[in-house]
């Protein structure tokens, strides 16, 4: 990447770690447009796994120290954690735990390994489909979302991986290949954005019980999920192992007939037809961090980086931006995209590109600069963190 661009980027970092504290994080724009007090949620932590991506590959200790200031925030010295609440059985809460497990191993500060527990004690009773899988969120029921696996999977592997003698690590990957056998399409070998267990949502396909469509940054998460657990997982694990990896060349695979000649992809992925779709940075983002940190650990071959090469260039020439006020900004990013509650969330192509389209949100900024260190990782020849 080109000193300039490398600049750049980490000065838009800069900007928002100067802007931002655990009350009013300049990324967090489902906050910022709430108007609500922040609170422990996913938005956040995928932007605190960004900041200690940064200071692994950096070793800038500002980062770090940004990263623990945030979080402590949260967790309290017994290990609670501000406005977290287990029994919403939500999947997306699980996501910022798994930066509690990194401060513990940076700073040695027994109150995230407290908390570390008390967040594993949500799966223990998280609701499940009858084939194992977890719930979304206690609010849907028997629904399984691509969505869920980046948010939970990481963390849970680590957890049993280190913290548990590896007892759950094949409860973690059985939950992988549930979603292969219900929520990929023989066809494109792209995955559907959801599925219902009990085909009885209004979303649901009646027969195979998936959504209807393949939105982008469902696609991503899924792509950073099998990356992610892999990583985490011990390679005595040998099959396991490999049928992540596996799975995750698979799915580079089907996306590549999809990559625009910009480098980047379509918010609806097989739909770049269609006048009203666009060309959307979070999905691509996370895309390109899966490639490019897959052929990093070898779980890819080298010539995949291309694709999130390819990703990473079309994003900074379409969408990192100077604004009119002199400062920066990452666009293109949907908002949030999701199925039922409320209706009109119906899966439909209208629906995903209803959904607003903003600026400096972690839901893309995040994956952008995990991608960008996996950039940077490779040109210092850096392997395994």
């Amino acid at each position: 990447m080109e000193p300039a661009v490398k600049k750049k980027i980490e000065s838009y970092l800069d900007y928002l770690l100067q802007g931002s504290t655990a009350e009013a994080p300049l990324w967090n724009q489902e906050i910022i447009r709430s108007g609500k007090p922040n609170s422990w949620n996913y938005i956040d932590g995928c932007m605190i796994t960004a900041i200690l991506s940064m200071y692994e590959q950096s070793g800038k200790t500002e980062y770090l120290a940004f990263a623990d200031n945030f979080c402590s925030r949260f967790v309290k010295e017994d290990g609670t954690i501000r406005t977290y609440q287990a029994q919403d059985y939500n999947l997306d809460n699980i996501n910022p735990a798994r930066n509690l497990i990194s401060l513990y191993t940076l700073t040695g500060k027994e109150k995230y390994r407290k908390a570390v527990e008390n967040v594993r004690a949500q799966l223990q009773s998280q609701p499940r489909t009858k084939e194992g899988n977890f719930w979304h969120k206690k609010i849907y029921p028997d629904q399984v979302w691509l969505d869920g696996l980046y948010m939970a999977q990481p963390f849970y592997m680590t957890y049993e991986t280190r913290f548990n003698g590896m007892r759950g690590c094949g409860d973690s990957f059985r939950q992988f290949v549930n979603v292969r056998k219900h929520m990929r399409d023989a066809d494109t070998g792209l995955y559907y954005h959801a599925y219902d267990a009990s085909k009885s949502m209004s979303w649901a396909d009646q027969e195979t019980g998936c959504s209807r469509n393949f939105w982008l940054r469902a696609e991503g998460w899924f792509a950073g999920a099998l990356v992610d657990t892999a990583e985490a997982m011990d390679e005595q694990l040998y099959y396991e192992y490999r049928t992540l990896q596996s799975m995750l060349k698979e799915l580079m695979d089907a996306l590549i007939p999809w990559q625009d000649e910009s480098g980047m992809f379509y918010q609806v992925i097989d739909h770049p037809e269609d006048q009203r779709n666009y060309l959307e940075t979070s999905g691509t983002a996370l895309i390109a961090y899966a490639a490019l940190k897959g052929v990093r650990l070898g779980y890819l071959p080298e010539r995949y980086e291309e694709i999130g090469v390819r990703a990473m260039d079309g994003i900074v020439k379409k969408h990192l931006i100077t604004n009119e006020d002199g400062t920066p900004g990452l666009s293109g990013i949907c908002l949030v995209a999701g199925l039922g509650n409320p209706a009109s969330r119906d899966g439909s192509l209208g629906y995903y590109f209803s959904e607003p389209v903003v600026s400096n949100d972690a839901k893309g900024t995040a994956p952008f600069l995990m991608a960008y260190t996996e950039l940077e990782r490779m040109r210092d020849g850096m392997t395994r963190i």
